[in-house]
């Protein structure tokens, strides 16, 4: 693989090769990279404008089929007292089923979208760059069916100013990673993704 690649109007390069466009944990997912299916030089990173950050700016500006553009959202689950967290990968054409799939997944009454400050403070990411590299340990990463059947996915780098480019397959092994069949369905038509 070339140490430079145009992916749309990005030039990517390996994500290790440019720590600089990757958020702390992201980085230190990347350097104890343990997926044997897919060596970590196949992640690759390109750097954007963090005001085009926000998914539909980003394919439009950057020139990605919203089909390959996975969004990351951190879930909010609870039940008594307790509140568990998990992140969801889907496609920006979809809508994660929160309040459905996901909510018995991690076993809750009620589920939500977390507020942006608590994603940001528990992922240590910036928001509009989460991503599932790096999380929490234990915390569950459900993959959409969708995401891990992409050649390449477009997801975050931890950073507003970055976007990381990685096979679905890689993101169907990530360590905590389960892959879940319709964890998310078809986004209404004239939705816009964020």
């Amino acid at each position: 693989m070339s140490d430079t690649l145009e992916i749309g109007k990005l030039l990517t390069q390996p994500a290790l090769a440019r720590p600089d466009l990757l958020a702390e944990p992201v980085l230190g997912a990347l350097r104890t990279w343990t997926i044997t299916e897919v060596p970590v030089e196949e992640v690759r990173v390109g750097e954007i404008d963090p005001e085009l950050a926000d998914t539909a700016a980003f394919c439009a500006a950057y020139d990605i089929p919203l089909e390959i553009s996975a969004n990351c959202v951190i879930i909010a689950g609870r039940r008594g007292g307790e509140t568990r967290y998990a992140a969801a990968l889907v496609l920006a054409t979809t809508r994660a089923d929160v309040n459905g799939v996901i909510r018995r997944r991690l076993d809750a009454r009620k589920a939500s979208f977390a507020p942006m400050d608590t994603a940001v403070a528990e992922t240590g990411m910036e928001y509009g760059g989460i991503t599932a590299f790096g999380l929490p340990d234990g915390w569950p990463i459900l993959v959409d069916a969708r995401v891990a059947e992409t050649e390449i996915a477009v997801v975050g780098s931890g950073l507003r100013r970055s976007k990381l480019f990685v096979s679905g397959r890689a993101l169907a092994a990530l360590p905590q990673a389960t892959v879940v069949p319709d964890l998310a369905s078809p986004a209404p038509a004239g939705t816009t993704p964020n």
